[in-house]
């Protein structure tokens, strides 16, 4: 019987961590930039190719919003080394997805992605 009930916690405490604290449905809107460079520098970098080839070798690729706010793009998006992204690096998109904040990092993990109007 110990047995069950350490069995059924374990599987509770996986299933727990496994789902994303705090996660919530939302659309950030965004200018698509190369993370580390952004944050190193607190610019965005001009130059396209540079952010382009950063992002071919699967450096993270994050949204820079109009407040400054700067969230890191994972999940299906940033699969293949960001190649849903590629073609969207410094334009302005718009991603709808689960936003989340660790750490004080945040983050949106999404599918899709639409160029914003």
């Amino acid at each position: 019987m110990r047995q069950f009930f350490s069995g059924i916690a374990a599987f509770a405490m996986v299933a727990t961590l496994g789902v994303p604290a705090f996660a919530k449905t939302g659309t950030v809107k965004g200018q698509v930039v190369d993370q580390e460079c952004y944050l190193r520098e607190k610019k965005v970098d001009a130059d396209k190719s540079c952010a382009v080839e950063c992002a071919k070798s699967g450096k993270p690729l994050a949204l820079l919003t109009n407040d400054g706010k700067v969230y890191e793009i994972t999940g299906g998006l940033a699969a293949n080394k960001n190649e849903k992204l590629i073609a969207h690096v410094l334009h302005t998109v718009e991603i709808t997805g689960d936003v989340t904040e660790k750490n004080g990092k945040l983050s949106i993990a999404a599918d899709s992605v639409k160029m914003a109007k």
